[in-house]
């Protein structure tokens, strides 16, 4: 492995161990016995008769392992929904493995089982909700349509390049659970809900479709986004509790860790490593092919001139982009946007880009993501593989599988987006 592979790496590694779910939580939240500080709220303990934990998301295990290590026995119970492959051992709250991104029936089961907790919580009770990216396809809970039908609309979402600021404003107006909907079911419970942001901007009411947040779009909002991607399937939406309502006045909502916090890590390892960094953005979004010809054009401008970094230089960012299925191929975003990265840089040999997710999962595969150089293409081309005809029908894993190009982490038990790191000799 040559230098600059190693050191990328090692940037995309910094940048994991920082998005550490365990240690965001604890981060957060401080214990003495009697009293738990939430950020900067204080709660008593004498003032709960119960304490459960609830939730979902594919950092939803280790985030109910970190309250668990916190607060031990006085958890009486709590049920929480995680992504096929992200259970992790806990000692007090029951896990349920489910389908994401399409959502299943294991989902549709243990939203019920989280919204009878809420629903059953009175004054005295605290309900501690762990939310992370995906929670949204893993709480199901439909009130106008079948799950075969929000199965077969959440395919049409994702194969159509909608953001999941979209996917989620259309969730919400179906769902009775997202939206606010689980805070006004568990109310006058008091409600701590810890999140793992996986949204450009950490929009509280977008992270898994913001089941303890009051929602800000409408239904008029979620039928626009079936109308803007020509979606002509009959819906039937609802509204969600907005803000000033009631539901909410015994709610703490606390971002605990984020793609921002993920970058900065990244940053802090690439200056030890000696690179000259800069961070593009940690809020890039958009066609992943049309970034990556962004980000390549940068390369070659500091190849070329020197700006906006003199070499050695490192240029980070972060957010996640979105892939328009054109093709039958197989593939993620990250592993796409390296793909085509590559081939706007062929011939360059100065250049090493790197793009995966946080989570450990790029699209339905079990890379994260990839990596690449300026010789990625011409190293393919001498296996008899054409990347453009690759990247033409969104199979980018193939083209990576026969090059040795993909990163596997398997499940990272955290999900804050996507790292990309570009390092120029």
């Amino acid at each position: 492995m040559n230098t600059r592979r190693k050191h990328a790496l090692q940037i995309f590694r910094a940048a994991l161990a920082a998005a550490d779910p365990q240690e965001a939580v604890l981060r957060h939240l401080k214990f003495d016995g009697c009293t738990l500080v939430v950020g900067r709220r204080k709660y008593s303990l004498a003032n709960f008769d119960r304490i459960q934990v609830i939730g979902a998301g594919k950092a939803a295990s280790a985030m109910t392992r970190a309250v668990e290590r916190l607060l031990g026995r006085r958890i009486s119970g709590g049920w929480i929904n995680v992504k096929d492959g992200h259970a992790g051992p806990l000692r007090r709250v029951q896990q349920q493995e489910c389908g994401h991104p399409v959502p299943d029936a294991r989902g549709v089961e243990g939203a019920r089982r989280i919204a009878e907790i809420a629903a059953n919580a009175g004054p005295r009770d605290l309900l501690i909700a762990v939310i992370s990216g995906g929670a949204s396809a893993l709480t199901p809970a439909p009130s106008s349509m079948t799950l075969a039908e929000k199965q077969e609309l959440t395919k049409a979402l994702l194969a159509c390049g909608a953001t999941i600021h979209e996917i989620n404003t259309v969730r919400k107006h179906l769902s009775t659970f997202k939206g606010g909907q689980l805070a006004r079911q568990a109310y006058p419970a008091t409600v701590i809900a810890l999140i793992l942001s996986d949204v450009i901007g950490d929009d509280l009411d977008v992270i898994g479709s913001g089941p303890t947040v009051a929602d800000r779009s409408t239904v008029a909002d979620a039928r626009a986004v079936l109308e803007k991607y020509g979606i002509a399937q009959k819906v039937k939406f609802h509204e969600t509790p907005k803000p000033g309502d009631a539901a909410f006045a015994r709610v703490q909502n606390i971002i605990v860790g984020s793609n921002a916090q993920a970058i900065d890590a990244a940053y802090a390892q690439a200056k030890a490593l000696g690179y000259k960094t800069m961070v593009l953005s940690t809020r890039i979004e958009g066609e992943t092919r049309e970034v990556a010809g962004v980000h390549a054009a940068i390369a070659k401008e500091i190849l070329a001139s020197g700006r906006p970094l003199k070499r050695p230089a490192c240029v980070l960012s972060g957010g996640e982009t979105t892939v328009t299925l054109r093709g039958d191929g197989k593939g993620g975003r990250n592993q796409e946007f390296v793909l085509a990265a590559a081939m706007a840089l062929e011939g360059s040999g100065e250049v090493t880009v790197l793009s995966a997710g946080t989570d450990g999962t790029d699209g339905p595969t079990d890379a994260a993501g990839a990596i690449a150089d300026g010789l990625t293409v011409e190293k393919g081309r001498a296996l008899g593989l054409e990347a453009a005809q690759f990247l033409a029908r969104n199979d980018s894993y193939r083209y990576f599988e026969r090059i040795e190009g993909l990163i596997k982490t398997g499940p990272t038990g955290t999900n804050v987006m996507d790292v990309r790191v570009m390092l120029v000799r």
